[in-house]
């Protein structure tokens, strides 16, 4: 098991008659890209605010390498990079400047060889002399991931880094946080509501409503449970559907196109579905299920809603 990087224990904030956060679990381990989910007014940025030490929590812990926060909060803090929502810059400024500022106020090396290698590394090396007003809203937000990583840490934590981004802009966050975490080792702690974006780069996920845990665990591992939807491909289109129809599977069916099923099953009838078919003489050329981050989310969200907050064992599915 790799070693934990953020663990939380029953942590908790409250304001007066309102729980931002109420006793929630989590640890995210070295090398993980994790995602974490909810919709506004979840406690996200509550939660991100007491990782980062700028709000004290009601009650709870919190561990960073092993390093209780509340004890040393230095020392826990000095290995983190964050950006926590608008990154603060000197629009006046070249990126360069900016980047040697906040070199000097973390006591990173201020050298240019190292200051325009992480320039380099989100994308702006050949705009490190141009103000940081000249940019785009894209560009302040890589040179915000920038000067979190000055003091080249071991954890870096992105509050939305996508917000605003146009499709372009969420592609090039994107590819920075695949290369800090693939090539550089890092751990990522990234907050989103940008599905699609955490879907394609987070390997482990939470999604937290009302200050509650809803479901934790790998992202394609928890996609791939309950149902989806699953397309098959056939040129007997009439004598699948017939089958469908006569069998188990009948309230399963979603919609029939010309040469194409599509169901809502679990990934443990597909087998079950595809003898069906083939037992019925329908030829199948493909079989594609598929299921988005964005509709786990809804259904997710969709239940704990409809509950009364409290997580089932099967909710819950822990490294």
């Amino acid at each position: 098991m790799s070693e934990p990087v953020i663990q939380v224990r029953n942590l908790r904030k409250e304001y007066k008659n309102f729980t931002a956060v109420g006793g929630i679990d989590f640890t995210v381990y070295k090398g993980d890209v994790f995602g974490f989910l909810g919709p506004n007014g979840a406690g996200k940025s509550t939660t991100i605010r007491m990782i980062t030490s700028l709000i004290t929590p009601t009650s709870g812990e919190i561990t960073l390498f092993g390093i209780p926060l509340a004890k040393s909060r230095t020392a826990a803090l000095q290995r983190i990079g964050a950006i926590v929502e608008r990154p603060d810059l000197y629009g006046y400024l070249s990126a360069y400047t900016n980047l040697r500022i906040f070199a000097k106020l973390t006591r990173a090396d201020t050298s240019r060889k190292h200051l325009m290698s992480i320039l380099e590394t989100v994308g702006l090396a050949s705009r490190a002399e141009s103000k940081v007003k000249t940019f785009s809203h894209g560009m302040k937000q890589r040179m915000g991931i920038a000067t979190a990583l000055v003091h080249d840490p071991d954890l870096i934590i992105l509050d939305e880094p996508t917000t605003g981004l146009d499709p372009q802009g969420m592609k090039e966050i994107r590819e920075i946080i695949d290369h800090l975490a693939k090539e550089r080792g890092k751990t990522v702690f990234l907050s989103s509501h940008i599905l699609p974006e955490v879907e394609m780069s987070a390997n482990r996920m939470l999604i937290i409503n009302r200050g509650k845990i809803v479901v934790e665990g790998g992202v394609q591992e928890l996609l791939n449970t309950g149902k989806m939807s699953v397309d098959i491909r056939t040129d007997e289109t009439a004598l699948a559907t017939n089958a469908l129809r006569n069998s188990p599977f009948a309230a399963s069916i979603i919609r029939t196109e010309e040469k194409r099923v599509v169901l809502s099953l679990e990934r443990s009838e597909i087998p079950a579905v595809v003898d069906l078919l083939v037992g019925a003489g329908a030829g199948i050329q493909a079989v594609i299920p598929t299921r988005s981050l964005e509709e786990y989310f809804l259904s997710m969200v969709a239940t704990a809603e409809s509950s009364t907050g409290t997580q089932s064992p099967n909710q819950r599915k822990q490294r």
